[in-house]
């Protein structure tokens, strides 16, 4: 049976209609994801979490807090360039008693390449230590290193 001229097919509508459903669920899931579920602040992921969270959103101060002393003392800074386009994932985490290896993949965009944007990915490690039951960052990637005031953390 064919549709009467003027009138729609009832499986073409139902067709439409499934596909218009399907995108407005893969909008929903889009555009509802928003920032990352927090991680345990007493884990060495969630540390770095929050460290990298502070650093880029450049509140050097906060940052400071996830550091050891002795990264503090011997800090020799980097400038690591703008970071309102660096992006960090979670690759993989080793936990030891003491100590702690948290390797991430950092990805940096840029909008100026000879084609247009372009990307940077590679992998690093962040090592943490256990000083007085709480997880510190004693290593950091180059590009999330930062040296905040002595003074100010004093």
């Amino acid at each position: 049976m064919s549709a009467t001229p003027g009138k729609p097919d009832r499986s073409l509508i139902v067709i439409l209609g499934v596909i218009a459903a399907l995108v407005i669920v893969a909008l929903a899931v889009v555009f509802t994801r928003g920032e990352p579920a927090p991680l345990d602040a007493d884990t060495p992921e969630g540390v770095v979490q929050l460290y990298a969270q502070a650093v880029l959103a450049g509140d050097e101060q906060t940052a400071a807090d996830y550091l050891s002393k002795g990264r503090l003392d011997n800090c020799d800074r980097v400038d690591p360039g703008p970071l309102d386009n660096v992006r960090l994932t979670l690759v993989s985490s080793t936990v030891r008693e003491k100590s702690a290896d948290v390797r991430v993949s950092i990805v940096t965009a840029t909008d100026n390449g000879p084609f247009g944007a372009s990307e940077y990915e590679s992998e690093d490690n962040f090592d943490l230590i256990k000083t007085n039951g709480r997880w510190l960052i004693d290593r950091t990637p180059w590009q999330l290193t930062i040296c905040p005031n002595p003074k100010a953390t004093s």
